[in-house]
């Protein structure tokens, strides 16, 4: 009997950035975009933009597991604790990006975390409120309309940096936006638009 391979029609559209390569392609199709409220994944995504600075997602992406066993599974509770010997530690790791200062800024931005969550209760209830909140809908149809920051990660970087954080530019922060589910920057070719629009109470 001849097999005969069917060509896949209906092959899902994705936005630009994940390249059709199947880590990203995960990613982008169960995590990004997707409203976020829990604590210790928010920290872990401003753990990762920290790290992504200056370098591709994908590097971060591929390395995000080591960083989970390294780092506590992003407990910030324990990495608030960590010292010159777990920092030596972390720099002689090879599975994850080994920067000093990103590292130093990662146990900084714990401790800063955490008086706000003292404060606030939870840290979403502060992050989410520079967008009222509630995810910002946006309907790009090219890539070259989606911005790199708007007046609410400029807010956010600056009530950040206000705390205590470091490396929360508004780039970085738009970034974390869109991650976090607090912007939906999928274009509107893309599925998951209109999944994540489901999603928004």
């Amino acid at each position: 009997m001849v097999m005969i391979k069917l060509n896949d029609s209906k092959k899902k559209e994705r936005c630009f950035w994940t390249k059709d390569n199947p880590l990203m392609n995960k990613y982008h199709d169960t995590e990004w975009g997707v409203p976020l409220h829990d604590d210790r994944k928010l920290f872990e995504f401003i753990v990762l933009d920290t790290f992504q600075a200056g370098l591709s997602w994908f590097i971060v992406l591929k390395k995000r597991e080591n960083f989970r066993n390294a780092f506590d599974n992003f407990d910030v509770d324990k990495i608030t604790e960590y010292n010159e010997t777990k920092i030596k530690e972390l720099l002689n790791n090879a599975g994850i990006i080994r920067n000093k200062l990103k590292i130093e800024a990662m146990i900084h931005n714990a401790k800063a975390f955490k008086k706000i969550r003292e404060e606030f209760g939870t840290f979403d209830k502060f992050i989410w409120k520079f967008v009222n909140q509630k995810t910002i809908v946006n309907y790009w149809r090219t890539n070259e309309e989606i911005p790199v920051n708007s007046k609410e990660s400029d807010k956010m970087s600056k009530a950040l940096k206000e705390n205590g954080f470091r490396f929360v530019g508004t780039t970085i922060c738009y970034a974390f936006m869109q991650a976090a589910g607090m912007i939906n920057d999928h274009l509107v070719t893309c599925f998951r638009h209109q999944e994540i629009l489901l999603l928004i109470p």
